[in-house]
C-alpha cells in the first residue's frame, strides 16, 4: 500500500480517516469507486481501515500518518498533495478536535493547536491541493465544518465560522475553474469526537443527534451540486436559520457539560 493507482474515479485524500466522520467519508467515497489517501495519527488503525476498504471495495487504499497540529505532519500532506504523478481529486479537510471548557479556562497551548488544526491546517492543504486542481481544471475540496459556525460557542465556533466563509469565497473563487469547494456543517453526530474531548452525550436531546452515513451523503451530494455550504437536514437547516435572526443569548445554548 505504498503507492495509490489512479482510478477513473479518481484519488481522494481525507484527513481524520480512522473514526466518525473521516470515516464515513472514506468508506462512501471507496464505495463510489475512488482510491483513498487515507491520513490520521494511528498508524495501526489507519493500515487496518485500508485493509478493509481495499477488500470491501477493491480499491487502493494509501495510509498517511501524520498529527495535522504539528508543522512536519502538515509537511507530508503538502507533498502527498502535491505529488503530480499522483493526483489527488478529492480533498476532504476533515481532522479536528474539541475542548471541553470555556476558554479562560483551558490552557492556552491547547487553543493554539485547536486553532491551528481547524483554520492553518485547513488552509495549507487547500492551497496544496488547488495547485493541481486548477491545473486540471477539475476537484472537490470539503471542509467539515459544524453548525456550531453560525452560533456564538467560544473559540471552536470561532474556527468553523472561518472555515465556513473561507470554503464560500473558495468556491465563487473557482467554481467556474472547475474546482467546487464546500464546508459540510454537521450538527451533534454519533462518532468518537464527544467521547474524546469528555462530553456528558445525555445533556444533549436525542433528536439533535445524527448519524455520520446521512451527514457523509448528504455533503457528499451537494458537494457534487456545487453547493459552498452543505447543512444535513431538514431541522439543523431550520435551526441555523433561526440562528441568523435571533439574539446571540437565545441560540448559545447551554454549556458543555463532562461526564
Amino acid at each position: 500500500m505504498t503507492a495509490v493507482e489512479v482510478t477513473p474515479a479518481g484519488t481522494a485524500l481525507v484527513t481524520g480517516a480512522t473514526a466518525g466522520i473521516g470515516a464515513e467519508f472514506a468508506r462512501q467515497l471507496a464505495e463510489q469507486g475512488h482510491s483513498v489517501v487515507l491520513v490520521a495519527r494511528d498508524a495501526d488503525r489507519l493500515q487496518a481501515m485500508a485493509v478493509d476498504l481495499e477488500n470491501r471495495y477493491g480499491v487502493r487504499a494509501e495510509v498517511l500518518p501524520a498529527d495535522l497540529a504539528d508543522d512536519a505532519g502538515v509537511a507530508a500532506v503538502v507533498a502527498r498533495l502535491t505529488d503530480p504523478e499522483r493526483p489527488v481529486e478529492i480533498l476532504v479537510n476533515n481532522a479536528g478536535m474539541g475542548l471541553l471548557h470555556s476558554f479562560e479556562e483551558n490552557d492556552i497551548a491547547e487553543e493554539s493547536r485547536h486553532l491551528k488544526l481547524h483554520v492553518e491546517t485547513a488552509m495549507q492543504l487547500t492551497h496544496a491541493a488547488l495547485q493541481g486542481m486548477l491545473r486540471r481544471h477539475s476537484g472537490r475540496i470539503i471542509n467539515v465544518a459544524s453548525v456550531a459556525a453560525f452560533l456564538p460557542r467560544g473559540s471552536y465556533s470561532a474556527a468553523k465560522a472561518w472555515l465556513v466563509s473561507f470554503s464560500r469565497g473558495a468556491n465563487l473563487a473557482y467554481a467556474k475553474q472547475g474546482v467546487k469547494v464546500t464546508a459540510v456543517c454537521p450538527g451533534f453526530t454519533h462518532t468518537e469526537f464527544h467521547d474524546r474531548m469528555g462530553m456528558d452525550k445525555t445533556a444533549t436531546p436525542g433528536w439533535m443527534w445524527l448519524q455520520a452515513e446521512r451527514v457523509v451523503r448528504e455533503g457528499l451530494a451537494d458537494n457534487a451540486k456545487g453547493k459552498s455550504v452543505s447543512i444535513p437536514t431538514k431541522r439543523y437547516k431550520v435551526l441555523t436559520a433561526a440562528a441568523r435572526l435571533l439574539p446571540d443569548r437565545l441560540v448559545a445554548g447551554p454549556a458543555r457539560r463532562a461526564k
